[in-house]
């Protein structure tokens, strides 16, 4: 092997890496092989140092680019929630799904509780951990849903739409309750429903008791079915009545006056 100068070396792993697509190698092998001259490290060491640092930020713009597809409406983590606040919330509970192991099992996630008790705090967190952990997740509002669902069945393409959040590995449908939906929305989410039935995770959060949900959705059959798909084998964490937020509003107002 003929030696080659450290600007020869440097333009071909530039031409290299850009043929490959490896553009943590290109800018880091310079930096990691001044460390591996000062570390006195193997040429085979090195190597490993450079493609461990190719591989470490691909899986981090993969997490990225899952977060983002996502549509989360802002960041919230499951270990930021404060269970100190929401008693009826059980932190074994909550530490079990983390895990994701409800996803291999395609099992169903219910959050149950009034406005601001946290629910979608913990909808939003359990996508976030199923995108670390490699899956493909998308969040949207119950109304959202209906919405997108509607505007594709009027362009003729309702069926594509269908199949596309049938291939999803989490479902995370929020608001379920604050929206009354008519008899067309209604057929259609649960057609969503019946493509993930059994095959992969939904997870909701509601406003409302199950018993209540017939006051969204006009149709007793169509609520009886809805109720048996999202709760067949679910996860049902209640998640109280007393509203964080307001708790936080008279906080700072006691602090104020005190």
């Amino acid at each position: 092997m003929a030696k080659m100068t450290d600007t020869a070396a440097a333009a071909a792993i530039g031409a290299a890496t850009r043929e490959l697509h490896l553009p943590t190698v290109r800018t880091e092998s310079s930096r990691l092989a001044e460390m591996a001259q000062r570390g006195q490290a193997t040429y085979l060491g090195y190597l490993a140092e450079v493609l461990s640092a190719e591989v470490d930020d691909r899986t981090e713009r993969r997490r990225q680019r899952r977060v983002h597809e996502a549509r989360f409406p802002r960041v919230k983590r499951l270990g930021d929630f404060d269970l100190s606040v929401a008693p009826n919330v059980n932190a074994a509970t909550i530490a079990t799904l983390a895990s994701g192991a409800y996803l291999e099992s395609g099992d169903p996630v219910v959050f149950l509780g009034d406005s601001g008790t946290g629910k979608s705090h913990l909808l939003i967190g359990l996508g976030m951990a199923a995108c670390e952990q490699g899956k493909s997740v998308r969040y949207v509002t119950c109304a959202g849903l209906v919405n997108e669902l509607a505007e594709a069945a009027d362009e003729r393409r309702l069926s594509r739409i269908v199949a596309r959040y049938g291939r999803l590995d989490l479902l995370c449908l929020d608001e379920l309750g604050y929206v009354q939906l008519d008899a067309r929305g209604a057929e259609m989410l649960f057609q969503i429903l019946t493509e993930r039935e059994e095959k992969a995770s939904v997870a909701t959060a509601s406003n409302l008791p199950f018993s209540e949900w017939g006051q969204v959705i006009g149709d007793p059959r169509l609520v009886a079915a809805i109720v048996d798909r999202l709760t067949f084998n679910a996860h049902i964490i209640e998640t109280g009545t007393e509203s964080f937020r307001l708790m936080a509003t008279r906080s700072r107002r006691t602090k104020r006056t005190g």
